[in-house]
């Protein structure tokens, strides 16, 4: 579908369907987006299939040419910057699919993979909080505090500021995206916010905007995902059919923007039971080849890692 054609006949009908499909690819986080990476793939929802899933399946195809694998629904939003002709707010449906990223020459022209930190710099937090969260938003979040005199309201949103960022006795929460997202916007330090206020940052800081408020939609997939990971094993849509237990360690880190801590990992792999040897290794340039690894086939029926936090090095 052309990208033309996407753009059209958006201000009405009943709603729209947003897809966000993830797959990773060189141990990082990709998103597949549309219009030069504005957007997720989105257009009008006409459920004529058995199933929401399946039309949203044969829906994202025919935009991006990118095949799905595992899907959800992920949560219905209201867009109150947009209106319908007939004056009602947009409303959102959305996807989650996790796929194998097939070469960008098979996509459609409109259609590009990005890796997701492009839109949120500061959730990769796999060196600890980047410089410039210390720097330069820490300062602006505590003049955003104090811009109100009631004391609760100051209190509550520098509870809030401490929470999203792992200050004053909290930990750092991966999966806390939309929340750090929601928080920015309200602050005024998202360009997508009505009340933006420069403080000479670019999107190597602040990310680059979405159209259609699908940034927010993108923060909500990422905290779903993130969250995830922790009790089910949907790691195994992502990977090959064979890896490493590196490249699982590294490719779950790209997620999780957090650095795992090695050997804990192994023996959490081991504990929970989730993978098991081909009998093959990979040919390395240096070094003792390393051993390949499969999920085992009733891995995807298990609910794993349940109540437990990923190894993370402290």
């Amino acid at each position: 579908m052309p990208a033309s054609e996407i753009s059209t006949n958006q201000n009405e009908g009943a709603s729209e369907l947003v897809a966000v499909l993830i797959a990773i690819t060189r141990f990082s986080a990709r998103v597949l987006t549309v219009l030069d990476g504005q957007s997720l793939p989105f257009g009008a929802l006409s459920p004529v299939h058995h199933s929401l899933q399946s039309g949203v399946r044969q829906w994202v195809k025919a935009q991006t040419r990118q095949p799905m694998g595992y899907v959800e629904q992920l949560y219905t939003f209201v867009d109150t910057t947009r209106t319908r002709l007939s004056g009602h707010p947009v409303l959102y449906v959305s996807y989650l699919g996790l796929v194998k990223e097939i070469d960008e020459s098979q996509l459609e022209a409109h259609a590009s993979w990005q890796d997701w930190y492009y839109y949120f710099p500061w959730e990769d937090h796999r060196q600890g909080l980047v410089p410039w969260v210390t720097q330069t938003l820490l300062p602006q979040l505590q003049d955003w505090i104090h811009q109100e005199n009631d004391p609760v309201i100051c209190m509550n949103r520098q509870r809030r500021v401490d929470m999203c960022w792992g200050l004053d006795g909290f930990d750092w929460v991966e999966e806390h995206v939309l929340l750090r997202y929601e928080l920015m916007y309200e602050a005024g330090l998202i360009p997508e916010t009505p009340h933006f206020r420069s403080i000479g940052l670019g999107p190597a800081e602040v990310g680059v905007p979405m159209q259609r408020d699908h940034r927010r939609v993108l923060a909500t997939a990422m905290s779903r995902l993130r969250a995830k990971i922790k009790y089910r094993p949907v790691i195994a849509e992502l990977m090959p059919e064979a890896f490493t237990l590196f490249q699982l360690q590294k490719s779950i880190e790209g997620l999780a923007g957090v650095e795992l801590h090695k050997q804990n990992f192994r023996r959490m792999m081991q504990h929970q039971d989730l993978v098991e040897e081909t009998g093959k290794v990979t040919a390395q340039d240096r070094g003792r080849p390393a051993r390949l690894y499969k999920f085992k086939d009733h891995v995807l029926l298990e609910n794993i890692l349940a109540g437990s936090k990923l190894p993370q090095i402290k």
